[in-house]
């Protein structure tokens, strides 16, 4: 296979691969109506690292996400998944999308939803067999869902039904996981089983980025950081970006510090409410 990466308009890019990145996105652009949603974005996400982007409301964080996975067409710039582009690296990569973008009235059980995980190493047209069913059910087991595999999904409760959509994920083996505000609604307890899980899978030396809300967590969460708002603000490890400086970019003077004298660096930042 050629070492050649395709622009978005088509044209050949050579030596741009980055293959030592987990993930490399030059140039980024998007706009929806001509109106630009992520600005010249670069972003160089080393493997083996558990990393967030955060910034404020509009900033395109989910955006970011989709148009790396090839679901939102940008205007210009590329994106490589190890060096290769993402339709070539598509088995390496597990997605878990925001809770409140799925239809949780579809009538299916937990383990089925878990099973769909498999179908793009199945293909449409294979049945899943025993093995496939039991790779399903070890990945409930590792959200702690293994006692639901027969449930409705929407009987499930916002918690649960996030840590099976994150078992869908967990079942493709993948390399690189883009999980979508994972931990948005979920109960305390919710929350610190999918940051095991997390960190689980940066410790076997997958790579792990997290649209994120909580600025409190941020530096006890993650060991890698993009600050975002249209544009890149800063990105790299946690020690290194998380600032006052550049927190105050991001959201516009928007921050506000807890009342106990600590710096945004030590986490005492929260992420302001959204206007009325």
């Amino acid at each position: 296979m050629s070492d050649a990466v395709p622009d978005t308009d088509g044209n050949t890019v050579t030596g741009l691969h980055e293959p030592e990145l987990a993930v490399h996105v030059e140039d980024l652009t998007v706009a929806y109506r001509e109106k630009p949603v992520l600005w010249d974005i670069d972003l160089d996400v080393p493997p083996g690292v558990l990393a967030a982007i955060v910034g404020p409301n509009g900033a395109g964080k989910s955006t970011l996400i989709k148009t790396i996975l090839g679901l939102v067409r940008p205007t210009a710039g590329h994106v490589t998944i190890h060096g290769r582009p993402y339709r070539d690296q598509r088995y390496r990569v597990g997605y878990v999308p925001q809770r409140s973008s799925v239809d949780w009235d579809f009538p299916t059980n937990a383990l089925d939803v878990v099973t769909m995980g498999l179908y793009g190493q199945l293909g449409w047209l294979r049945r899943p067999g025993r093995r496939e069913t039991e790779r399903a059910r070890e990945a409930l087991t590792m959200v702690g869902m293994q006692d639901y595999a027969g449930r409705q999904i929407s009987q499930l409760s916002g918690g649960q039904q996030q840590r099976v959509f994150l078992a869908r994920a967990l079942v493709q083996q993948a390399d690189v996981y883009f999980l979508d505000e994972p931990m948005a609604g979920v109960d305390a307890t919710t929350e610190r089983a999918i940051v095991d899980i997390l960190r689980e899978l940066r410790d076997r030396g997958k790579t792990v980025i997290v649209v994120h809300h909580d600025l409190q967590t941020v530096t006890t969460y993650f060991d890698w950081l993009l600050l975002l708002n249209v544009r890149t603000i800063a990105q790299g490890p946690i020690g290194d970006v998380y600032n006052a400086e550049n927190l105050h970019a991001a959201y516009g003077g928007q921050i506000a510090l807890l009342g106990d004298g600590r710096s945004p660096g030590t986490g005492a930042a929260a992420e302001p409410s959204p206007p009325p």
